[in-house]
C-alpha cells in the first residue's frame, strides 16, 4: 500500500506555467507505474501522463509538448511541469500508482486526494 499527496495546484494565467508534486508514503522505486489524471467539472477522469519505474513515459494527446512527469526516487516523489497552461487544463489534477497496462494506458490502485489547477484566460 501507498498514500499519495499532491502539492502545487493554484490559480495561473493562460500560457503560464505550474509544477505539481506527488509524494508516497513509501519508495516509489519498486512502484510499477505512477501517472497523473484529471477531472473537469461534468467530464470523465483522464489519463494526462504517466511513467514506468524504468522511465517509460506517455502523455494525452491534448498535453505532449506541454507537460513534463519526473520522478525522483530518492526523495518518493514525482512532478508534472505544466507550461503554456491553457482554460481547458482547469481540472482537478491527481497522483496515482499501479500497473502498465499497455503503452498508453494503465491501472491505478492508490490516488491522491486532488489538487485543483485553475487556468485564467
Amino acid at each position: 500500500q501507498v498514500q499519495l499527496v499532491e502539492s502545487g495546484g493554484g490559480l495561473v494565467q493562460a500560457g503560464g506555467s505550474l509544477r505539481l508534486s506527488c509524494a508516497a508514503s513509501r519508495s516509489i522505486s519498486s512502484i510499477n507505474v505512477m501517472g497523473w489524471y484529471r477531472q473537469a467539472p461534468g467530464k470523465q477522469r483522464e489519463l494526462v501522463a504517466m511513467m514506468s519505474g524504468e522511465g517509460y513515459t506517455n502523455y494525452g494527446d491534448s498535453v505532449k509538448g506541454r507537460f513534463t512527469t519526473s520522478r525522483n526516487n530518492a526523495e518518493n516523489t514525482i512532478y508534472l511541469q505544466m507550461n503554456s497552461l491553457k482554460p481547458e487544463d482547469t481540472a482537478v489534477y491527481y497522483c496515482a500508482a499501479g500497473y502498465i497496462l499497455s503503452i498508453t494506458t494503465m491501472r491505478a490502485d492508490y490516488w491522491g486526494q486532488g489538487t485543483q489547477v485553475t487556468v485564467s484566460s
